[in-house]
């Protein structure tokens, strides 16, 4: 079987939690007889002659754009098993980028549509299924992990001495790992930061330019003074080594891969108290969960 498994916009998402999934899936279907192609189009020549797309038994898609719709409608016009895997939903592009609150009604009505054409929909936890649902999708979903690849976060520790040196981190320091959104919970990280005397830092990307929201400005351009925003960083194992208290006060997460590889590093871990962390994690047994800014 030739299954194709696409990553559209793929150096915007490589990075980022829908890029790690997609290497997971790539990864699990290496170990079995499933020849795996990841993108759909043909060459400059075939497409001349007409044929857009290659030849494959099951199209698996991870993303919501055009390239994705295309694969979509080839694979229902060519009676090809769809499988669309739902990453985005309404509520976790809410609190994102500037305007993505404006948008997100309107982008609920797309993901119904988009996701309603799959022969099935995957999706990292039970809580998104249940959001899908109350869309509703009009498709079967099946709630799959996105896992931790251990091999990724393999010497870790190593790292330690360069990335706190880099960014003139000293004694217990409190951090978090992923792109920097309102949604993640980046207020609540440094107004908890001002109550503290412990370094924070937020490994990870940041938008400067017009699509970044006015919090995320407010905050990066003016951090308070035990608080650091590195910006991206080449290896996470950096971050993982450096920091030593894992917070993530995040608002919405359709599972979270980085606490997982948080808590595979052995950090401890302190969150928001969210619906879909119920699922995954114990209070007082995996992590500490929180509600409000005091706890």
């Amino acid at each position: 079987m030739r299954a194709l498994n696409y990553l559209e916009l793929k150096s915007q998402f490589d990075r980022a939690g829908i890029g790690t999934a997609a290497d997971q899936q790539r990864r699990a279907l290496a170990s079995t007889d499933v020849e795996v192609v990841t993108s759909p189009w043909t060459g400059p020549r075939e497409a001349l002659s007409g044929s857009l797309f290659r030849d494959y038994d099951v199209a698996h898609c991870n993303v919501i754009g055009p390239g994705s719709v295309a694969v979509a409608r080839h694979a229902k016009h060519n009676d090809i098993p769809l499988v669309l895997h739902a990453h985005v939903t309404r509520e976790d592009f809410e609190d994102s980028f500037r305007g993505s609150n404006f948008v997100a009604p309107a982008l609920e009505r797309y993901l119904r549509w988009f996701y309603s054409q799959a022969d099935l929909v995957l999706c990292p936890s039970e809580y998104t299924r249940g959001v899908l649902e109350s869309y509703p999708v009009d498709a079967p979903i099946r709630p799959m992990s996105n896992g931790v690849n251990h091999d990724s976060l393999s010497g870790f520790r190593t790292f330690r001495d360069e990335y706190r040196d880099r960014y003139d981190l000293e004694g217990m320091v409190v951090f978090a790992l992923g792109n920097v959104f309102e949604r993640k919970g980046v207020t609540t990280f440094c107004e908890l930061a001002k109550r503290t005397d412990y370094d924070f830092a937020w490994f990870g990307t940041y938008d400067t330019g017009p699509q970044a929201s006015a919090t995320v400005r407010r905050w990066t351009q003016n951090p308070p003074d035990n608080v650091t925003f590195s910006g991206w960083v080449e290896d996470k194992r950096g971050a993982f080594a450096a920091g030593d208290i894992f917070c993530f006060p995040a608002k919405v997460e359709n599972q979270g891969i980085v606490v997982l590889e948080a808590m595979a590093c052995g950090k401890a871990v302190v969150l928001r108290d969210i619906p879909v962390f119920e699922e995954f994690f114990t209070h007082g047994e995996d992590c500490l969960k929180c509600e409000t800014l005091e706890e």
